[in-house]
């Protein structure tokens, strides 16, 4: 369907279908095949030699609530970003949706441009009638980076992002 970074984004069709679990060669397990989360938990994987603490998880579940801006979120030992954070969002940073009418485990992306008003992610299975490419609104206003969009919880990154960026 897509490639980022050469890792490769895969179509699965239904939210709820599934093709069996993918494993790293060292055993991490890195979600169901061919869903969302997979693709997140192989990118940090293969392109930035991440593994995630906990292995399981929907996607919803990647933002904690309980992590403040800016802070370690443990669950992944990633940056955890709120949506109207002083932080700008970066490529390769993990992008995390909350649950919607068609989909109650939420969504996860990756974050593949950044300009000033936009992002563009790239996603696995984000469903029939949505491109593995999208672009989001985005804003800074009185210095919080937001995105347009309510359903986005907030990003992950692997580091924190340099002052002035």
């Amino acid at each position: 369907m897509d490639r980022l970074n050469d890792v490769t984004a895969f179509y699965n069709g239904g939210v709820n279908h599934c093709s069996g679990r993918n494993l790293a060669p060292n055993g991490c397990n890195l979600g169901l095949q061919y869903q969302c989360v997979e693709f997140v938990k192989r990118y940090y994987y293969e392109h930035l030699h991440h593994e995630m603490p906990d292995s399981f998880g929907h996607a919803r579940e990647f933002f904690n609530a309980a992590v403040a801006d800016g802070s370690r979120n443990p669950q992944r030992n990633l940056i955890q970003h709120v949506n109207g954070s002083h932080s700008r969002p970066r490529p390769d940073d993990l992008l995390v949706f909350g649950p919607s009418f068609w989909n109650a485990y939420g969504h996860v992306a990756i974050v593949a441009a950044v300009t000033d008003s936009k992002v563009e992610i790239v996603q696995q299975n984000p469903g029939p009638f949505t491109s593995s490419r999208e672009s989001l609104p985005l804003s800074c206003i009185n210095g919080l980076w937001s995105y347009d969009n309510e359903r986005v919880l907030g990003w992950l990154c692997k580091e924190e992002p340099s002052k002035g960026l």
